[in-house]
């Protein structure tokens, strides 16, 4: 919003017109710097408060109960971290909403389609906390209707991406368009998908968000993995953004996408600000809201990056945390038996009697080892 009312006055006055020190706001980087340092203070500034509502609201987290003979109940594990403020996501959106409309442009395809997979899988992931905290029981949205909201959502970003013509994305190949697959270790090898774009899209988009949710189970272990993630895309995007850099690494040049660079750098301030409350022992959980957005938001970057593939890597984290889970149910339904203790990864470490902050800190280091990997692997072509 304030580059285009800067551009406006610009074109008004005349087009040589010099705007002196408010020129450095058309910068990338002071933008992205900017976003970054308004989204954390606004959510420190406004944290207390949005915790004091939760809890006056009574948005207490619900522990689940499992049954059976051979499942853990996870009360007995966190039974003390019962009725802690959740929804805490509303305050990663509320500190992300003003820099992000202030410092990008509005116009751009870019931060619309960021803007609008953010708030839409944050919106879906508000609806299940509510629906919680009202029943006051961990069933929420049902599953197949939850997956239905994140499909619907993720093929409004594929077929916009695959139907409009948007001369955003040009190939070192001199090829266009987003329906391929970006191979690593490659420079010209790219796999083209037709049709099968939009699928994909939805696939990516449904794992990642879900990937997120699942890894949400100790305090800060999803924010703490979600940053060192966003943080990587970040520099990725700008890379991208710059011609010089893009035709070095042979990676795709995205015209534009320096806006993303800036909405991202707004994601990560609002994120740092929520582990603040957020870093053991909780003050307030992200709840479906926080996974949900933080899910969507890392999804549709690698999509609109065209660095899907990259995402496994980068995202290495949640990966093995949802892979431990699909193990889990798929082994326990063909042989009885389980692999793990408990899944998601992190609870079978907790069974195992490691410290929970042991296995959250050891987490984040493999997620930042692992992100900085996925940096290494755009010039390993």
């Amino acid at each position: 919003m304030l580059i285009l009312f800067l551009d406006l006055i610009e074109r008004l006055l005349k087009e040589d017109y010099d705007m002196g020190p408010a020129r450095v706001l058309t910068f990338i980087t002071v933008r992205a710097a900017l976003a970054l340092a308004l989204a954390f203070a606004i959510s420190l500034l406004i944290g207390p408060w949005v915790i004091r509502r939760l809890a006056a609201l009574k948005a207490g987290q619900v522990i689940r109960h499992s049954r059976g003979d051979n499942a853990v109940d996870l009360a007995a594990m966190h039974g003390a971290k019962a009725g802690t403020p959740t929804m805490g996501g509303l305050l990663m959106l509320f500190s992300l909403l003003l820099p992000a409309l202030l410092l990008c442009r509005l116009n751009n395809i870019h931060f619309i389609l960021l803007l609008t997979m953010t708030f839409g899988y944050g919106a879906l992931g508000f609806w299940d906390d509510y629906l919680k905290i009202v029943r006051k029981h961990h069933g929420g949205v049902s599953p197949w209707r939850k997956i239905a909201v994140q499909g619907a959502l993720a093929v409004v970003l594929a077929f916009t991406l695959y139907a409009g013509d948007w001369g955003v994305y040009y190939h070192p190949a001199d090829a266009s368009g987003y329906p391929f697959l970006m191979l690593p270790f490659f420079k010209y090898l790219y796999l083209p998908l037709g049709l099968f774009f939009i699928p994909f899209v939805v696939l990516v988009l449904l794992a990642t968000s879900n990937a997120v949710n699942l890894t949400d189970g100790l305090d800060g272990l999803a924010i703490g993995i979600s940053i060192a993630n966003i943080a990587a895309f970040l520099i990725v995007a700008y890379l991208m953004s710059r011609a010089d850099f893009s035709r070095y690494l042979y990676v795709p040049y995205i015209p534009g996408g320096g806006e993303m660079v800036v909405f991202l750098a707004a994601l990560l301030g609002s994120s740092l600000g929520f582990l603040w409350f957020n870093a053991p022992k909780a003050e307030v959980f992200m709840g479906d809201t926080g996974s949900m957005m933080l899910g969507g938001a890392i999804g549709t970057t690698a999509v609109l990056l065209k660095q899907e593939m990259l995402l496994l890597v980068i995202g290495g984290m949640f990966v093995i945390e949802e892979l431990s889970v699909v193990l889990q149910v798929c082994c326990f339904k063909l042989t009885g038996t389980r692999i793990f203790r408990m899944s998601p990864l992190h609870h079978h470490y907790e069974k195992l009697g490691m410290p929970e902050s042991k296995i959250i800190i050891r987490f984040w280091l493999v997620s930042w080892i692992l992100s900085m990997a996925g940096l290494a692997m755009l010039k390993l072509r």
